[in-house]
């Protein structure tokens, strides 16, 4: 399952979405997190110190591997240099498997233990100087993009993405590729603008969008986003002390996270669990195609010097038959 939580900044995105991780990859389940966000704090709600963190290989500076590695014998791409963060698989591409060990995990995957469980992070890459002024932080996400492109998950895997924050992550077309959105609010009216904004925005995506209470005090708070949400309002969190420690660099074994919390983890889990059977290979690749389209004409092309149009095998499905396809 692809999962993306999505929320402004300070929502407590990146808070939730490690202890997701924690709660699926306790079960003995695979997992992939990924940091989408270039304020790169995963790792660290994750349990890294902020040597290791910042120690993590960036995906975005191992983009020529990546493509090189995805592009494989696919006749439509002639080269490496001309795939961009949109282009699709085709027959001939290689395909990344969550269970697997593959260049690009190596490359660009750190195994990160949580309580004796182990999960494969992967991290977007903060801006470094020679960015600063010059670059998009799309250039920098692009990586996760084209990963998700190619990436095939089956029921009981998990691939859990933090993403940047607020509505940016309509700049491309990232936001379709998950089975589940999580979006975290907090009861303010900032909170709730964010999910107005995506709500809008995927509504002629078929995006599942879900929203996850935070901070949420009493029942005053319930009832505001109950009001402003109605029944996308999938869970609720409010204090930890569990959090709070995490907070310290101090985190106590997840075994000791609030029963209340763990409820609320494991809504999430089966709430994404159900999408399985709402998957649709042939629409996914159709918005994939889409969004390379889009790309393609608007700078793809000038960019690489060649017609984009021109990788779309409109044969290819992408999807778990693709696999075994392979």
């Amino acid at each position: 399952m692809k999962i993306a939580f999505v929320g402004k900044g300070g929502s407590g995105k990146t808070t939730l979405s490690s202890l997701f991780i924690r709660h699926v990859a306790a079960t003995g389940a695979p997992v992939i997190a990924v940091d989408a966000d270039i304020n790169q704090h995963l790792g660290p709600a994750l349990g890294l110190d902020e040597a290791e963190a910042v120690a993590l290989p960036a995906l975005g500076e191992r983009l020529p591997l990546i493509k090189e590695y995805l592009r494989g014998t696919n006749p439509r791409i002639a080269s490496a240099a001309e795939m961009i963060k949109t282009t699709p698989p085709g027959e001939g591409s290689r395909l990344l498997r969550v269970r697997e060990d593959n260049p690009v995990y190596d490359a660009c995957a750190r195994p990160v233990e949580l309580d004796g469980d182990v999960v494969r992070l992967m991290v977007t890459g903060p801006f470094t100087d020679a960015d600063l002024g010059v670059a998009c932080y799309h250039s920098k996400t692009g990586a996760v993009e084209l990963c998700l492109n190619h990436l095939v998950d089956g029921q009981g895997e998990y691939v859990v993405v933090d993403m940047t924050a607020g509505s940016d992550s309509f700049a491309s077309g990232m936001f379709t590729r998950f089975d589940i959105t999580f979006l975290v609010a907090e009861p303010t009216r900032k909170g709730v603008s964010v999910y107005r904004q995506y709500k809008e925005y995927a509504r002629d995506f078929g995006v599942v969008l879900k929203v996850v209470g935070n901070k949420v005090q009493g029942q005053d708070d319930l009832d505001f986003l109950r009001a402003e949400v109605g029944d996308d309002l999938l869970v609720t969190f409010g204090h930890s002390d569990w959090v709070r420690a995490l907070e310290k660099g101090r985190p106590p074994r997840f075994a000791l996270l609030e029963d209340v919390n763990r409820r609320a983890l494991h809504r999430l889990r089966t709430a994404a669990d159900a999408t399985y059977e709402l998957r649709d290979a042939q629409r996914y690749t159709q918005q994939m195609v889409h969004f390379h389209l889009k790309n393609a004409q608007a700078w793809g092309n000038e960019r690489t010097g060649a017609d984009l149009a021109a990788q779309i095998d409109p044969s290819f499905v992408l999807g778990e038959s693709a696999v075994a396809a392979v």
